[in-house]
């Protein structure tokens, strides 16, 4: 692989944490700098539909995106960061049939979630939530990190 994917698969990585870390921190970032905030919340409300009840928060103050999408995007910081150092220190391909596969196993803790809530057989608390979707999200970020340099066939 050359050092331009690495460094744009490291690049994409640390956006997608830094944005995981936004998300966490976004009361805080919206208390000091409103305006900044303000745009983490805006582009939130783009992405996920921030009901209050299932939304952690920090004290009194609503996160910006739900528990499960706070999940997925931990877990694809996780994903492609893992993807990025693995990708360093060794060479290998993803074949696209397994990637498909990985993808879609990892989907089930979440599917099963969502279908509980629609049939009324239950709705999870947000942490389990958010932890059902953590394995969504490091699949997702493999994925992205495999495309990303190269290596996804």
């Amino acid at each position: 692989m050359t050092d331009n994917r690495w460094l744009a698969c490291l690049a994409v990585g640390l956006a997608v944490a830094g944005w995981a870390i936004a998300l966490v921190t976004g009361p805080l970032i919206a208390e000091r700098a409103p305006r900044f905030g303000g745009v983490i919340y805006l582009v939130g409300s783009l992405i996920c539909h921030q009901r209050p009840e299932r939304s952690f928060h920090l004290g009194v103050t609503q996160l910006p995106v739900c528990a499960r999408c706070l999940g997925l995007y931990a877990g694809g910081a996780l994903g492609v960061l893992a993807w990025t150092l693995l990708s360093r220190a060794r060479r290998f391909r993803w074949p696209h049939r397994s990637a498909v596969r990985v993808l879609v196993a990892s989907a089930v803790p979440t599917g099963v979630t969502i279908a509980s809530a629609w049939l009324g057989l239950g709705d999870p608390a947000n942490a389990w939530r958010a932890a059902l979707a953590v394995p969504l999200g490091i699949a997702s970020g493999l994925l992205v990190g495999a495309v990303t340099t190269d290596h996804l066939k």
